[in-house]
C-alpha cells in the first residue's frame, strides 16, 4: 500500500507515526487487506479485546494516528472516493441546507459537499475531533466539528460507524431524533466482522437494521446508487418504546445464529446444483 502524505499536513509525529504503520505491511495483501491488516495491529497493541470492551483501551485505539492513515487511505481509493461522491452529491441535488456527518472526523464527505454547494452547512459530529480535522476544515466557513447534536437537521450522514459502538440502537436513536420530520438518513452499516474494531454484538444488525428503522418512525427508501449507502426518510416523530426495542433485539440475535446456518446452507445447495 503507497500511500503519499508527504504533503498531507500531518505534524511531524503523525507523520511518523504513519511512517512507522506503513514499515509494518504484511506482505501478499492487496491496499484493503493491508489497512485492515494494520488496523487489527494497532488493535491489538492497544489490548483491546471486542468482546470484553475497555473504553479506556480502546479511546487509546480510536485515537491513533491509525485512523488518519485509514482516512488518507480512503481518499486515494477509487472505490471509497465513488461511494462518497456519490453520497455528496445525492445531498446536493436535494438542496439540502443542514447536514450533519456522524463520525465523519476526517471530514472527506464535509469537504466535498462544502466545496461544490457552499450554501449548505454541514456540521461533523466528532466528540473528539483531531488537531489534523480542524486543520482541514480551517478554509470552509460552511464546516464546523460539534460535540453535541443540537439542533434538527434536513439529513443525517454515517458511514461505518454503528459497527463500532456497544449499543447501537441507542445510537441509532440519538441520530433519527436530530433529523426533522419529513428528513432523511443515509446510512451505511458493515455488521460483519471486517476487522476487529467491529463489535460481534452488533452482527445480528445486518439481518433486522431495518425492522429496527422502522420502529422508530423511518421509511426505508432505498440504496443510494454508487455507494454502498441506504436512504431512509422519517416520516414521523416518534417516542422510541425501549422495552418493544431491547425485546425485539434479544429476539435478533437469539435467531441471529440460525439466519447465518441458513444463508450458508442456501449458498451451499446452490453451489452444488450448478
Amino acid at each position: 500500500m503507497n500511500i503519499d502524505f508527504q504533503n498531507s499536513g500531518l505534524n511531524p509525529y503523525e507523520a511518523e507515526e504513519i511512517g512507522k504503520l506503513l514499515s509494518r505491511q504484511k506482505d501478499g495483501l492487496n491496499d484493503l487487506e493491508q489497512m485492515w491488516y494494520l488496523m487489527d495491529l494497532i488493535w491489538d497493541d492497544m489490548r483491546c479485546d471486542n468482546k470484553e470492551l475497555n473504553w479506556e483501551y480502546i479511546t487509546a485505539f480510536y485515537s491513533h494516528p491509525v485512523w488518519l492513515l485509514n482516512g488518507l487511505f480512503i481518499e486515494q481509493d477509487p472505490i471509497s472516493m465513488e461511494h462518497r461522491h456519490s453520497i455528496g452529491n445525492w445531498m446536493i441535488m436535494q438542496e439540502f441546507v443542514d447536514i450533519v456527518d456522524y463520525g465523519g472526523g476526517f471530514c472527506t464527505l464535509a469537504r466535498l459537499v462544502a466545496i461544490k454547494d457552499a450554501k449548505i452547512n454541514v456540521d461533523v459530529y466528532e466528540p473528539y475531533p483531531s488537531e489534523f480535522g480542524l486543520k482541514r476544515i480551517a478554509e470552509f466557513d460552511n464546516i464546523k466539528f460539534i460535540q453535541n447534536l443540537i439542533k434538527k437537521y434536513d439529513c443525517l450522514v454515517s458511514t461505518d460507524v454503528l459497527e463500532h459502538v456497544p449499543d447501537p440502537l441507542k445510537v441509532f436513536s440519538e441520530m433519527v431524533g436530530s433529523v426533522k420530520e419529513g428528513g432523511y438518513l443515509v446510512i451505511a452499516n458493515a455488521f460483519f466482522p471486517m476487522i476487529k474494531c467491529h463489535l460481534p454484538r452488533t452482527f445480528h444488525l445486518r439481518y433486522s437494521f431495518p425492522f429496527f428503522a422502522k420502529l422508530i418512525g423511518l421509511k426505508k427508501i432505498g440504496l443510494l446508487d454508487g455507494s454502498h449507502a441506504t436512504i431512509y426518510q422519517k416520516i414521523k416523530t416518534v417516542q422510541p418504546n425501549w422495552y418493544t426495542i431491547r425485546l425485539f433485539e434479544l429476539i435478533s440475535k437469539l435467531v441471529f445464529p440460525f439466519l447465518e446456518i441458513l444463508k450458508k446452507s442456501l449458498n451451499f445447495f446452490k453451489r452444488i446444483s450448478r
